[in-house]
């Protein structure tokens, strides 16, 4: 005869099992969402750069398929780490779920200056704990594209702001939280500066 204690124990174990499926199938929705707007972006984004590379200005027609997205900034890409993902306007829950952000308050790639990204380390930025100093990044853009060599990291509080302005011999800035592993609202930032090496216009 299974006592109150017993009960309880079973109802914890099957509230939890619960609560571990309801996660994965949450992980799953949004890693597919992620999949689905990064397609669909990477689609556009190759749509732009031909039509603007297509000789005759004046005779341009736009190729069929929907209007570029005008918060889509161009596409992120550290092919030792395996991370490819959408750059889009944007830091709120929206953006971040499904993409990398673009912090509008920093100058945006085809600028001088230091451009910000954000992304969470739960998805698409996890792979930036195992980031090396020389590392390569890629970004193309509708308006050309540019490569990045990494210059250091580094882990600051949400306070220093600092990373975000001018700095010597940067140029591209990403963020996500710090520490990787720590369960809930992480309570500092992980930042990989690195230099722009190279750009190509569309």
């Amino acid at each position: 005869m299974r006592g109150p204690t017993s009960r309880f124990l079973r109802a914890l174990e099957w509230a939890l099992l619960g609560a571990g499926a309801a996660c994965v199938v949450w992980y799953v929705g949004v890693r597919a969402a992620a999949e689905f707007v990064h397609a669909r972006q990477r689609a556009t984004l190759e749509r732009t750069i031909v039509a603007r590379t297509l000789p005759g200005d004046e005779e341009r027609i736009p190729a069929p398929g929907p209007a570029p997205d005008p918060g889509l900034i161009g596409e992120l890409e550290i092919p030792r780490l395996g991370v490819s993902g959408t750059v889009m306007a944007g830091d709120d829950d929206g953006v971040l779920r499904v993409a990398i952000g673009y912090l509008s308050g920093t100058p945006p790639p085809w600028q001088d200056g230091n451009s910000a990204f954000a992304g969470h380390r739960d998805s698409i930025f996890r792979p930036l704990r195992d980031i090396r100093i020389g590392d390569d990044i890629r970004l193309a853009t509708p308006h050309g594209e540019f490569r990045y060599r990494v210059r250091r990291t580094l882990v600051v509080d949400p306070e220093e702001i600092w990373v975000l302005g001018p700095v010597p011999r940067v140029n591209l800035t990403l963020i996500t939280c710090f520490p990787f592993s720590y369960i809930g609202h992480a309570p500092r930032r992980f930042v990989v500066q690195a230099e722009k090496i190279q750009s190509a216009g569309p």
